[in-house]
C-alpha cells in the first residue's frame, strides 16, 4: 500500500488508541522475558533485537511448506495453498530484514552503539532459542504459530508507535540516507518508523487471516484489507 494513500500520523494514533490484542500466556511470558533482558523502555536497540527475531518464523514456515509441497506434489490444490504461505513468508522476511537495515542506519546516524544483548554471543543464544520456539510451535500447530506471530507483530506495531510518540524530535529529522529512502520515500524519520509500524500491522493481519480468525484484523480507515 502506497504511503501517499495513508495518513501515517492518523494510523499511528489509531494504533495507540486501539486496545491491545489479548495475548496468550506464552506471548505474555515471552514479552516479559524480553523486558527483563532489554528493559521496559522501547528504543532503537530493543527494536533492532525484535527485527532480528521477526523474520525467523517466516523462514521456518517457508522451509516447512516447501517440504510439504514435495511430499504432496500430486495434490495440486494443497500445493497451491502451500505456495501461498511460501510467497507470503518470503515477502515478510525480506520486509523484516529491511526494517533491521533501516534501524541500523538510524543508530549509525545517531552515533548509537549496540546494547550488550546485541553482542554476537547473546544474538546467537537468543536467535537459536527463537528458532527452536518457532519450529516447535509450527510442528505442533501451524494455527497456533500464526496466532503467536500475530501477537509478536501486534507488540512490534505498538513499540514503533510508542517510539515515535516518545521521540518528537524525529518529526524534524530529515531522511537523506539512500537505503532508507529505498525502503520508504518519506521526508522524516518519524514517518519512517510509522511506516515500519504499519508493516508490522500488515504482518499481524495476515497472520490472523491465516489462523482463521479474521475478526481480529486491524483495518486501515476507509481502505480495503491488503490492497
Amino acid at each position: 500500500m502506497s504511503n501517499k494513500q495513508i495518513d501515517l500520523k492518523a494510523e499511528q494514533q489509531n494504533t495507540l488508541n486501539t486496545p491491545r490484542y489479548k495475548y496468550s500466556a506464552a506471548a505474555k511470558f515471552f514479552f516479559f522475558s524480553m523486558d527483563l533482558l532489554t528493559g521496559k523502555k522501547d528504543n532503537l536497540p530493543k527494536a533492532k533485537l525484535l527485527e532480528i527475531l521477526a523474520s525467523i518464523p517466516y523462514r521456518a514456515w517457508e522451509i516447512r511448506h516447501y517440504l510439504k509441497q514435495t511430499r504432496r506434489y500430486k495434490e495440486l490444490m494443497k500445493v497451491k495453498d502451500y505456495q501461498g504461505v511460501i510467497d507470503w513468508s518470503r515477502e515478510a522476511q525480506d520486509n523484516e530484514y529491511m526494517h533491521l537495515l533501516v534501524i541500523h542506519q538510524k543508530m549509525i546516524e545517531d552515533g548509537m552503539k549496540d546494547k550488550w544483548y546485541l553482542s554476537a554471543f547473546m544474538r546467537f543464544f537468543i536467535v537459536w532459542s527463537y528458532i527452536l520456539i518457532a519450529r516447535t510451535m509450527a510442528c505442533f500447530s501451524q494455527k497456533r504459530a500464526y496466532v503467536f506471530n500475530a501477537e509478536f507483530e501486534n507488540h512490534a506495531e505498538l513499540v514503533y508507535a510508542g517510539m515515535v510518540r516518545d521521540n518528537p524530535h524525529w518529526e524534524n529529522e530529515k531522511v537523506t540516507n539512500d537505503l532508507v529512502k529505498q525502503y520508504a520515500d518519506v521526508e522524516t524519520w518519524a514517518d519512517v518508523f510509522r511506516r515500519i509500524g504499519l508493516d508490522e500491522r500488515d504482518h499481524m493481519n495476515h497472520s490472523f487471516v491465516k489462523a482463521g480468525i479474521p475478526e481480529h484484523v486491524h483495518k486501515y480507515e476507509g481502505m480495503p484489507l491488503f490492497e
